[in-house]
This record gives structure tokens, C-alpha cells and sequence, in this order.
């Protein structure tokens, strides 16, 4: 068994990235005690994901594999922007645009955040960043039980005039997520399954 807290002395190729990836979500992100969800439902164990997406190692990491998952998945290159409903996607979004960024094959791709409301004040915009409207994007999500916020991101990003190309987590915790996801008519791509994480 890998430790978790000990980083990697050289660049690690996807598989490797996405086995270093799976460890660091089981060490570091899985809480265990009785919690009420987001959702109102309870559960004996919680996925802190944050504990990932704003970790100096994990965060690399997850832009890496998040973009392995959409290249497999055939949506890149051709996806333009990534982003979510503030505050669980941001920082999924942000490794996504700097792994991009460093990724020779692909052109880079924007970020992008969505308010929870429209801005009160200013350019008074629900969604930040560059513009959506007639772009390729996806909506992403660290991990849903839901798909309530995620959906939230789809209808503004609708309204934005986006073309919303799949929903995209990094771990699957919930099919009532995944079957809300597709009955709105998207795809629901996840990077690990809940099972990965040996709870």
C-alpha cells in the first residue's frame, strides 16, 4: 500500500497518475461517522473531495485525469470550457484549465464558474469567466448524490446559450445522480466509482 503523504520523485505517466489519484481520495478525502448529505440523506461515510481539489499534490492530479477521462470519452479536443456550480466545482475546473494548459495535444481549455444567483452589482453575469454562449462545454462536479447542483450549472449554462456536451465527476458516490443526469437528457462521465475507494 502507497503512502499517501509521500510524492512522487518523477512525472507519472495517466495510469500511474490515476492509481496515485484513487490512493490520495481513499487517504485523504473519506470521512467516516454517521453525516447528513447536502441532500438531506444520511450516510455513514462522507468523500470530502475538497480535501483533493485544493491539495498540492491531488489537484495536478485530478486536472490529469479528468482530461484522460474526456479524451477517452471523445470530447477532447473539441470541448472548449469546463466548469460548475461555485463552490465544489471551481477548483476541479481550475486543475482541468491548468493541466489543459500544459498538454501539448490540446489547445488549452477556459474555466469557467457559475453563481448560485445572478450578480447583484457589475456586469450583474450568473456565469464568470470567458463567455459560454456557442461554445462546446462540460459541466463538472467533484462528486454528486443528486445531481442537483450539477443540474443547476446545466440550466444556466442552457440559458447562457452553451452547448452542454456531458457531465463530468471525479467520483461517482450515487446512481439517483447519474439516472437525474441522463434523464435530463446528458452524459454523466465519472473518472472512479465509489467502489474504487475500498470504504
Amino acid at each position: 500500500m502507497a503512502d499517501s503523504r509521500t510524492a512522487p520523485a518523477q512525472p507519472l505517466s495517466i495510469v500511474e497518475a490515476r492509481e496515485r489519484l484513487r490512493i490520495l481520495i481513499r487517504d485523504l478525502a473519506v470521512v467516516r461517522g454517521h453525516v447528513v448529505l447536502s441532500s438531506g440523506a444520511e450516510a455513514d461515510h462522507y468523500v470530502d473531495l475538497r480535501r483533493i481539489t485544493l491539495h498540492h499534490e491531488a489537484a495536478p492530479l485530478v486536472g490529469r485525469v479528468m482530461i484522460d477521462l474526456l479524451r477517452r470519452e471523445g470530447l477532447v479536443p473539441g470541448v472548449e470550457a469546463v466548469g460548475g456550480l461555485t463552490l465544489g466545482a471551481d477548483p476541479v475546473a481550475t486543475s482541468i484549465l491548468h493541466a489543459s494548459a500544459a498538454d501539448e495535444a490540446l489547445a488549452g481549455l477556459d474555466a469557467f464558474v457559475v453563481r448560485k444567483a445572478n450578480k447583484a452589482h457589475g456586469l450583474q453575469r450568473r456565469i464568470e469567466g470567458p463567455d459560454v454562449t456557442g461554445r462546446r462545454v462540460v459541466a463538472v462536479e467533484d462528486t454528486s448524490t443528486t445531481g442537483g447542483s450539477v443540474l443547476t450549472a446545466c440550466e444556466a449554462l442552457t440559458e447562457a446559450g452553451a452547448d452542454i456536451a456531458a457531465v463530468a465527476v471525479i467520483v461517482h458516490r450515487s446512481d439517483a445522480s447519474r439516472e437525474a443526469v441522463e434523464a435530463a437528457g446528458y452524459r454523466y462521465l465519472a473518472a472512479y466509482d465509489i467502489s474504487e475507494l475500498e470504504i
